[in-house]
């Protein structure tokens, strides 16, 4: 399932919505706090190692990210949010950038929020929710780091973000994810299929995966 990620690459660094590539086709973009394990999760769902620079130092990815599936499906990198050691006019920027984007992208088909399993539902996450619901902008959550909790705490912080959920948004999904124990992945995958109208191709890539088996 899901295969054509794997031919996910590079487009282009925007600073701004102005400078993003022309809003056609569909797209699908990631959120999250500076050290909620986004990039990571982008380089295992694509499983490109380095496709998103993953870094030590929160806030590396300070401009809209655009990788590219094929000529009408792309991924998108949010700047990230949180720990970021950077001036208070600098994360202004970012916000009033990201909020441009998220109003006026007309390509974009739905949100993947990406939060620490450990710490959910931080006020930034609450606040792309609140922004989520009153756009109607489907959104589907990511619990990352799942591999740094038992089977029963991952269960225990899955029903109390989606007992949260349906008092923050009408239209988001939750999973639990690990990009080391690369779990999760096909579930996660399957959103974006549904998302990004890719479902028929993974259907017939899962066929011809059974017919060359044969």
């Amino acid at each position: 399932m899901g295969n054509h990620y794997n031919k996910a690459s590079f487009l282009i660094s925007a600073p701004s919505l102005a400078h993003s590539p022309d809003d056609t086709g569909a797209e699908v973009a990631f959120a999250g706090r500076s050290n909620a394990g986004k990039s990571s999760a982008i380089n295992t769902i694509t499983n490109i190692k380095s496709l998103a620079r993953t870094s030590k130092t929160p806030g590396r990815t300070q401009q809209l990210v655009y990788f590219d599936i094929d000529a009408d499906h792309r991924l998108v990198d949010l700047p990230g949010y949180g720990y970021a050691k950077v001036a208070e006019r600098i994360k202004k920027q970012w916000q009033r950038h990201m909020e441009e984007y998220l109003q006026h992208r007309e390509s974009l088909q739905g949100l993947v929020l990406v939060m620490d399993i450990r710490h959910p539902l931080t006020d930034f996450d609450r606040q792309m929710l609140a922004w989520c619901d009153y756009t109607e902008l489907p959104v589907h959550i990511l619990l990352t780091k799942a591999d740094k909790l038992k089977r029963g705490a991952i269960a225990n912080s899955l029903q109390k973000v989606k007992n949260e959920l349906s008092q923050l948004c009408d239209h988001a999904s939750v999973q639990s994810f690990s990009s080391l124990k690369r779990t999760g992945v096909d579930e996660a995958r399957a959103v974006l299929d549904h998302w990004l109208g890719l479902e028929d191709k993974s259907e017939n890539e899962s066929d011809n995966e059974k017919s060359n088996k044969d």
